[in-house]
């Protein structure tokens, strides 16, 4: 008698078996690689972000410090040090932008206490990344009788750590200097309307 035939069926299943696996076992390590890698990016970049705030809170400017000199050109064209306003107080105030509303009260609050000011023993610098013909359209606008410092290559800002790395702009921050060149106050949570108050209360006299 013929044998019987050996059932196909049983070997097929077998031969699709060997071959699908290693396809299966490759398709699960592409997909687990997938999966692995942005999470191990995600890690460095938020240990990245970490160090550089930890690095830039390591060498942030302190009261009592010595404050960077700088030279730089004004509203007028002029080109000024820091260091030519030692002997008096300087109210050193960054904002963000000319003849935007924040940044307008500001100036406008600091313009109408300037005598006050000056009588105080101090001068107003302000400092933004616009240019002098800019500080000049917005010093006319306003009439403000103080210097605007150009800081268009941001050294200045950075320098004294006060750049908005997102908007690309200083923060809104104010240094009071001393007549000896030192960082007497730093008002960094500045509402434009009620800064030049806290400016004139600052340089008042102790009892």
């Amino acid at each position: 008698m013929p044998q019987a035939p050996i059932p196909c069926s049983l070997n097929l299943d077998r031969h699709v078996e060997n071959i699908a696996w290693p396809i299966q076992k490759a398709r699960e390590h592409e997909k687990a690689s997938k999966t692995v890698t942005p999470l191990r990016e995600s890690n460095d970049h938020k240990s990245r972000r970490a160090l550089h705030t930890t690095m830039q809170a390591a060498t942030s400017l302190q009261a009592g410090m010595i404050a960077p000199d700088f030279k730089a050109p004004v509203t007028t064209g002029k080109t000024v040090h820091l260091s030519d306003y030692r002997g008096k107080k300087v109210v050193l105030y960054f904002y963000p932008k000319d003849d935007t509303p924040g940044c307008t009260v500001e100036s406008c609050g600091l313009r109408d206490q300037y005598q006050k000011i000056r009588e105080l023993g101090a001068e107003v610098l302000g400092v933004s990344v616009d240019d002098t013909n800019s500080h000049q359209k917005f010093t006319a606008k306003f009439n403000l009788p103080f210097q605007l410092v150009a800081d268009t290559d941001k050294h200045i800002t950075k320098t004294y750590g006060v750049l908005n790395e997102k908007s690309n702009m200083a923060r809104r921050t104010t240094f009071l200097i001393d007549e000896q060149g030192k960082i007497q106050k730093i008002f960094e949570t500045v509402k434009p309307d009620q800064h030049p108050q806290e400016i004139l209360d600052a340089l008042k006299p102790t009892a």
